[in-house]
């Protein structure tokens, strides 16, 4: 039994600030959160400072990479693992628990889960965890849909939209393409602008660490959504509704098995009602009479399941319309895609870009 604990605590293991997987060190107070370097372990200490001080009381002995001295704690911490040995991992399963809240976290109420899914299913007073399994998993099975709000609080929020603001004036947004062509117009179906961003883009630091977040939140979801193994995701796509009226006809992501399960979608648009500024994001659940208006709101995560089980649309905004969108993979789906693909018996109107995806670690 403790060496089944032990097998499932190595696989858990990841770096808290950037995902990295492997050559990770243990950090030496709580003994349950991992680094990368020292580097990382320090600039995510005022993050992880709170949880740490609490799984002080239960650390275990022979610290690999200890913070200061548990009276510092508004410090950062000091790293002494010179003679540590890193511990490794080959598997992208679930962490350790970790908090990601701001330091002031604690003065947030959490909201409690409602059965609605049109209204929000929780914030980020909890742990990405307790988030996790609380609210994204039980809403998800049940709804297939799940509403987050306040997923990285203001001052994250703003952030992230000055530096999509930022790359919309550099031009390199281009008309929203659609999987699949076939004498439509791509004009009269969706009307809103797009980039693609892996996060190591210069002055996308801040959509970067969204994605990280979106990930770490995916992590402790993962073993837990039914059949699926989540083995990567594309990369982040930035859209932008001008506000001239333009939206989306209704459509499922992945109508055609392309590996696609969880749609995950950040939006950025202050002060935004649906009466003024229209923009509805209305899901049509498969077998049920009602559907879920998500208004796209600063700050609010929404996640569905990608495939025909949610068709959705995209109502006319007039106002301009920000959010992000990332889709998850299931491992064997995604395989099955890709050998299609290769095999040329896939459907050749897909314009999902196979080699698109980057793993979550």
């Amino acid at each position: 039994m403790e060496k089944q604990q032990n097998d499932l605590d190595e696989e858990r293991q990841y770096c808290e600030l950037c995902g990295k997987m492997e050559n990770l060190l243990r950090c030496g107070r709580c003994r349950s959160s991992f680094y990368c370097s020292k580097e990382h372990q320090k600039q995510h200490w005022k993050k992880h400072k709170l949880n740490c001080k609490e799984a002080d009381k239960q650390r275990l002995p022979k610290p690999e990479l200890e913070p200061t001295s548990p009276a510092a704690d508004d410090k950062e911490p000091e790293n002494r693992q010179e003679n540590a040995s890193p511990e490794q991992t080959d598997d992208a399963s679930l962490p350790q628990t970790t908090n990601t809240e701001a330091a002031d976290g604690d003065n947030r109420a959490e909201e409690d889960c409602s059965a609605d899914t049109a209204t929000p299913n929780g914030n980020t007073s909890a742990s990405p965890r307790k988030l996790a399994m609380e609210c994204v998993v039980p809403y998800m099975r049940e709804h297939g849909i799940c509403v987050v709000d306040n997923f990285l609080g203001e001052e994250t929020g703003l952030g992230i939209l000055e530096d999509v603001k930022a790359l919309h004036k550099t031009g390199k947004f281009t008309d929203g393409q659609l999987v699949s062509q076939k004498g439509d117009s791509t004009k009269d179906i969706r009307g809103d602008k797009i980039t693609w961003i892996d996060g190591g883009e210069a002055g996308c630091e801040k959509i970067h660490f969204l994605m990280s977040c979106m990930d770490d939140l995916i992590r402790h979801c993962n073993g837990n959504l039914g059949k699926y193994k989540i083995n990567g995701r594309t990369k982040a796509m930035v859209a932008c509704y001008p506000g001239n009226g333009t939206g989306y006809v209704r459509h499922v992501d992945n109508p055609n098995g392309d590996g696609r399960c969880v749609t995950c979608i950040y939006y950025l648009n202050k002060d935004w009602t649906a009466k003024e500024h229209g923009g509805l994001l209305r899901i049509f659940p498969d077998g049920k009479a009602q559907f879920a208006d998500i208004e796209p709101k600063f700050d609010r995560l929404l996640l569905f399941w990608s495939d025909r089980r949610n068709p959705h649309e995209v109502q006319p905004a007039f106002a301009t319309r920000y959010a992000i969108t990332v889709w998850y993979f299931d491992a064997d789906e995604r395989a099955r895609a890709k050998e299609k693909y290769l095999t040329g018996s896939g459907d050749k109107g897909v314009k999902v870009d196979l080699n698109k995806p980057s793993d979550l670690s």
